[in-house]
């Protein structure tokens, strides 16, 4: 394929499910029975001697917890494969020294999610220009967001082809991410001019090429504090505000041990719902910034920061306590809103 001027590019593609409420329960049993399955192979990982955590033994083990509890049945056969192998490469992570050792996965901490391995078995059809449809294990034929032409029908081949899929929930609804595969020529070396990008918070990019990149946001508000809610519109702002100042209360009147209830229990949905929706702001912004920075510019220095020194506290010791430390808090908080670190 060097020869042709071709490479294989492998990425991923989100979008956004339309589920009934029966579907929704379906998947959330899923995703359930995956972490649960993840929580027994720690253990069982555990109790093994050295010599006898194996593959083919924990393959074993699954299938024989498969027969007896109904639970983990409800997790297709595939995604359970998937499950044991993601956890044997972050074990192999561990050991080459690139993340930490997995852990347990605790339910309200972890993300929700269920593999789909073979990318065969999704049937994708495009339904019209905003609708596809895409086959899960299951729960059947359902509708998704068609926001980006997919390798499927005539288009797709040994080359270009859908290789797998993940479920994932978050705050707004489950959405799938397509493991895609295309064969591409291979890019050109960039001819582009040459600039310096100096990272802030008033100015989020600022190019010494005057090409400043601002995101329309209002700048930091004065005396150090920081408003959390900046991706948000004033009827967002709100309403969320309304929302908190209910969750407050409702928590308020709960006596202590007491088990949290559905009304507050459904404000914090909401609560994460306006949340989440101001972090896809957010992240859109980013990509589309250094997507245009990447495309205009040949040559691109970053100055180099040391962010972690630059967002610690200054509350101090109870012997020297720190100065200004509700506005270092303010100016710390709109660091991390900028995420210059995933910018480079």
């Amino acid at each position: 394929m060097s020869e042709l001027g071709l490479a294989k590019r492998r990425f991923g593609h989100r979008a956004r499910l339309a589920l009934s409420p029966a579907e929704i329960r379906v998947m959330d049993d899923q995703a359930h029975a995956a972490r649960t399955m993840w929580n027994c192979l720690h253990a069982w990982w555990q109790m093994m001697p050295k010599d006898k955590r194996t593959l083919a033994a924990a393959d074993a083990a699954i299938r024989e917890a498969r027969k007896e509890l109904d639970f983990l049945a409800e997790l297709p056969a595939q995604a359970s494969q998937a499950v044991l192998k993601t956890y044997f490469r972050a074990w192999v992570n561990c050991w080459e020294g690139r993340a930490d050792e997995p852990n347990f996965k605790a339910r309200f901490r972890s993300a929700m999610s269920v593999d789909i391995p073979q990318g065969r078995d999704l049937n994708i059809v495009r339904v019209h220009r905003r609708w596809g449809m895409v086959n899960l294990p299951k729960v059947g034929r359902v509708r998704f967001r068609w926001t980006k032409d997919l390798p499927v029908g005539k288009r797709a081949g040994t080359d270009n082809r859908i290789t797998g899929a993940r479920l994932v929930k978050d705050a707004l609804g489950w959405h799938i991410a397509f493991r895609i595969q295309t064969l591409e020529a291979k890019p050109q070396p960039h001819q582009g001019p040459e600039v310096g990008i100096d990272a802030g918070v008033n100015i989020p990019l600022a190019l010494s090429n005057k090409d400043h990149q601002d995101h329309g946001r209002p700048p930091r508000l004065p005396h150090g504090t920081a408003d959390r809610d900046k991706w948000l519109t004033p009827k967002e702002k709100a309403k969320l505000l309304k929302l908190e100042r209910q969750a407050a209360h409702r928590k308020s009147l709960r006596k202590k041990g007491e088990k949290t209830s559905r009304r507050l229990q459904h404000t914090y949905d909401q609560i994460k719902q306006l949340r989440a929706k101001a972090t896809r702001r957010a992240l859109d912004w980013q990509h589309k910034t250094t997507t245009y920075l990447a495309r205009t510019y040949g040559v691109i220095v970053v100055e180099q920061l040391n962010i972690t020194n630059m967002v610690k506290s200054a509350r101090g010791t109870i012997e020297k306590p720190g100065k200004n430390v509700k506005a270092k808090a303010g100016l710390n908080r709109s660091i991390a809103q900028e995420a210059w670190g995933r910018t480079v």
